[in-house]
């Protein structure tokens, strides 16, 4: 049964730090592309950032940029995304993705699998 599961997410004053865990299980994520998302409440879910299989290559969206990093580790099945400077507008639902294919690692549509999502929310 293939599950991802998101964790470490809470309440934070804004300019702090968080930092979000997937743990993948059911197949090993080594091959997959990874990716994490957020939606807000009354907001289309929308790209955060991106993985490529073997953690050399990441995108980032222009509002995240140079403020959270997306990486992996394959041995453990772990995907994770660093969250520094965080900001009131950043208060969203984050989730994870895997896909397999090969459309941009941006596009929604292409994503396997996804997991419930981890609420974070930042105070000003």
């Amino acid at each position: 049964q293939v599950q991802l599961v998101e964790s470490g997410g809470g309440l934070v004053h804004a300019g702090g730090s968080l930092r979000l865990s997937c743990a993948v299980s059911g197949f090993t994520i080594d091959m997959w592309r990874m990716a994490w998302f957020r939606q807000a409440p009354g907001r289309e879910r929308e790209f955060v950032a991106g993985i490529n299989w073997s953690g050399s290559v990441a995108d980032y969206s222009g509002s995240v940029q140079g403020r959270f990093t997306i990486s992996r580790d394959n041995a453990k099945n772990l995907v994770y995304l660093q969250m520094n400077s965080l900001r009131p507008e950043d208060t969203a639902v984050y989730v994870c993705a895997a896909t397999n294919r090969d459309a941009s690692i941006r596009n929604t549509a292409q994503y396997n699998f996804w997991g419930p999502g981890t609420q974070v929310t930042v105070s000003s």
